[in-house]
């Protein structure tokens, strides 16, 4: 974390690429993997610069839908080749600098040999800092700036937003190919209505903050991993119509052959297949059947 105890100094001199990096999909692998390529031909230090939060959690938090959680971010970033991941913390304060002073703060006179980042990049007060200030600060502190084209897919750039709108409509295949992997449902197992058990499928209830759950309602397959072991699941997201008004779950899931007390323990859920939308059925004995349906499709497909 760079807060007052970083040594900013082990960024003097290093390559790095700067964004939030939400999802880390597959655009951002290319521009991280182009600073990792530089690193490695000047036999400089290859780094991911980012914040320790999404911005958006400060000034959009009512409306925020994130890929995955801060901690996974960070984790995925540390996988991408980087020989450090450095998160500077974010504020309002912070965030409110003009761009000059923005930079100023991040780097002092520890300014690395390369920047990598989007050509589209926002920073600093009211979000009015442009790549061409980068380069006009950069020129003066010797640092080049180099900004790419994002990575596109069919036609149109990948980005975030492009993969959060995806998940919204239950497209998760196609969100699939922009991240580069199955999304991911990462949460803690909470006691829920208990009802699942006498209608033949019990289900795990998963709390997940609402800003990390991306996903449109709907009941989907996948895979669960619990204690180090695989599940295929059957995962519900919002709440049935029969339910109305009786509980609070937003996200279940029932695991096949699983066998064991889920209650407390982390559960993480790759999302492969889109099953159905949520459904308002006549009665529980309609529902009953068709979740009972849904689990032999994910035994029969997965």
């Amino acid at each position: 974390m760079a807060d007052e105890t970083f040594d900013v100094a082990r960024l003097e001199g290093a390559v790095c690429a700067f964004g939030v990096f939400d999802g880390v999909h597959r655009a951002h692998r290319f521009l991280i993997g182009q600073a990792v390529a530089q690193a490695r031909e000047l036999e400089k230090h290859a780094v991911a610069l980012t914040f320790d939060i999404d911005p958006d959690e400060v000034f959009h938090a009512d409306r925020l839908r994130k890929l995955m959680t801060n901690d996974d971010r960070l984790r995925a970033l540390a996988d991408t080749g980087v020989d450090a991941v450095v998160a500077f913390p974010f504020t309002e304060a912070f965030a409110g600098q003009p761009p000059a002073d923005f930079m100023q703060r991040a780097f002092g006179a520890h300014v690395p040999r390369a920047l990598h980042v989007g050509h589209g990049l926002r920073f600093g007060a009211r979000a009015s800092g442009t790549v061409a200030d980068l380069e006009r600060w950069g020129a003066v502190h010797g640092m080049e700036v180099h900004a790419h084209t994002l990575v596109q897919a069919e036609g149109s750039p990948i980005s975030a937003t492009r993969i959060r709108l995806l998940l919204q409509e239950g497209k998760v295949s196609e969100a699939r190919d922009l991240l580069g992997r199955p999304y991911r449902i990462v949460g803690r197992v909470v006691p829920g209505r208990g009802e699942g058990a006498q209608m033949g499928f019990s289900t795990a209830n998963l709390s997940v903050p609402p800003a990390c759950l991306a996903l449109g309602e709907g009941v989907y397959a996948g895979y669960a991993r619990i204690d180090g072991e695989t599940y295929r699941a059957a995962v519900s997201v919002g709440v049935s119509p029969v339910f109305s008004g009786r509980t609070d779950a937003v996200c279940e899931a029932h695991l096949l052959d699983f066998q064991g007390t889920l209650y407390g323990a982390a559960l993480s859920i790759d999302v492969t297949h889109f099953l159905r939308p949520m459904i308002k059925f006549d009665t529980v004995d309609e529902l009953i059947r068709t979740v009972l349906a849904n689990i032999a499709w994910v035994r029969q497909h997965l």
